[in-house]
C-alpha cells in the first residue's frame, strides 16, 4: 500500500499511515481532549438577522442622545468576522443589545432600535426558531459562554474558522466576533505565540477538516486536543509562568512576529491614526488618499501568500521557541512532530 509515495503497512482513518520499515505508525484520532483546554475556545456570536451597520452609519448614531440619558455606545460594537482577519477590517458595527435585554429597554436607544424594528424584525417573523423569532431584537445565538469568558480581558486570541492560512490575531475586546471566527479566552503573548507555531499548525491542519481546498479550525478537535508545552497550559493564569524562561522566549517572539506583520499592514507613513468616536477603543488606520491602492492590497492573506523572508524568519524564531518549551529539537520533521504531540496527549489523558 502506498501513501504520499512511501510503502505503508495501514491508513487510519485521518489518513495518516505506518510505515514498512519502521513498523512504528501512529493514528491521530486516538488524541481526546484534554480538560485543561477546555472552556477556553469559543464560536463567535450568530445574528441570524441583519443587525449589522456600516460603520459611517454607527458614528452618527453614537453621538445621537436619548431619552433615558444613555449612549448608544452601550448597544453598539464594532463586528469582526474571518474577512476582517484575512483581508483588510471591513468598518461594519453591529447593533447588540446584549443576552437579556429586555424590548422596553432596548427601545430606548432610539435609532438601533428604529433600525432593528424596521429591518430585523421582518426577517425574525419567518424564523423557524420560537426563541430567534420571539427575542428578534436580540443576536439569535449570542454566546453566552464566550461574551463571559471575554468580559474580563482587554484582548483576545482569534482566528478564523475557515482560511487558506491558519492565522491567529489578538484583538480588542470591544470588538464582538461573530461565527466565521473561532476565539480563544486568553490575552497573554505566550498562548498567542504556541497557537501560531509550526506545532500547532500541524495539529490543526491534520485534525481540522476543510471546505472546499480552505482548511476549517473546529476547537473540539484542533484546540480541545492539542497538547501544549508543560507549565503554559490554557488553564493557567499567564500569572503563574510569568517568570518562565521559555514563557517569556516564546512572547518576545511572538510580540516581534506581530509588531512586525502590523507595520507590514498598516505602515505609519502611509496611514493616519484617527480617534475612534467612542473613548478607549482603538484608534482606527484610515489610508492616505496616494496610498489607498497599495494598502487594499496589504491583508495577512497576500502577506503569507508572498511569505517574505523576515516572516519566514519571524516564524522560524517563534517555532524554535515554542519547540525549545517542549524540550524538542526546533528541525524536527512535520511527521515527528505529529508523532510527539499524539504521544503528549495520550500521556495527559492516561494521567486523569
Amino acid at each position: 500500500m502506498i501513501l504520499d509515495g512511501q510503502p505503508v503497512a495501514a491508513i487510519y482513518t485521518d489518513l495518516t499511515g505506518q510505515t514498512d520499515e519502521t513498523g512504528s505508525g501512529f493514528d491521530l484520532t486516538q488524541a481526546k481532549a484534554l480538560q485543561e483546554n477546555l472552556g477556553v475556545m469559543f464560536m463567535g456570536a450568530s445574528k441570524k438577522a441583519s443587525l449589522d451597520i456600516p460603520g459611517e452609519r454607527a458614528r452618527q448614531w453614537l453621538i445621537l442622545p436619548n431619552p433615558h440619558g444613555q449612549p448608544n455606545s452601550e448597544v453598539l460594537r464594532p463586528l469582526w468576522n474571518a474577512l476582517d482577519v484575512a483581508r483588510r477590517p471591513r468598518d461594519m458595527w453591529v447593533v447588540d443589545f446584549g443576552i437579556d435585554m429586555a424590548e422596553t429597554n432596548a427601545a430606548f436607544y432610539e435609532a438601533p432600535f428604529q433600525h432593528v424594528l424596521k429591518v430585523v424584525k421582518p426577517e425574525r417573523e419567518h424564523n423557524q426558531d420560537p426563541v430567534v423569532r420571539e427575542n428578534w431584537w436580540r443576536f439569535g445565538r449570542p454566546r453566552v459562554d464566550m461574551r463571559d469568558a471575554l468580559q474580563q480581558l482587554s484582548r483576545y486570541i482569534a482566528t478564523p474558522a475557515v482560511a487558506k492560512h491558519r492565522l491567529f490575531i489578538r484583538i480588542s475586546n470591544q470588538m464582538l466576533p461573530d461565527q466565521a471566527l473561532l476565539v480563544a479566552a486568553r490575552s497573554d503573548d505566550t498562548t498567542f505565540g504556541i497557537l501560531h507555531s509550526r506545532f500547532h499548525e500541524l495539529w490543526a491542519l491534520r485534525l481540522g477538516t476543510s471546505l472546499e481546498d480552505r482548511p476549517r479550525y473546529t476547537p473540539t478537535t484542533c484546540f480541545e486536543t492539542f497538547p501544549f508545552p508543560a507549565g503554559l497550559t490554557p488553564n493557567l493564569p499567564a500569572t503563574e509562568y510569568a517568570d518562565n524562561f521559555h514563557a517569556q522566549a516564546i512572547a518576545d517572539a511572538a510580540r516581534k512576529l506581530n509588531e512586525l506583520r502590523e507595520s507590514w499592514l498598516n505602515p505609519p507613513q502611509w496611514v493616519d491614526r484617527v480617534p475612534e468616536v467612542v473613548p478607549g477603543y482603538p484608534d482606527r488606520p484610515i489610508p492616505k488618499p496616494e496610498h489607498a491602492a497599495e494598502i487594499k492590497k496589504r491583508t495577512l492573506t497576500n502577506l503569507y501568500n508572498q511569505r517574505p523572508a523576515w516572516l519566514d524568519h519571524a516564524h522560524r524564531a517563534l517555532d524554535a521557541a515554542v519547540a525549545a518549551a517542549y524540550g524538542w529539537p526546533a528541525d524536527l520533521s512535520d511527521e515527528e512532530v505529529l508523532r510527539r504531540l499524539l504521544a503528549l496527549n495520550r500521556a495527559r489523558v492516561a494521567e486523569r
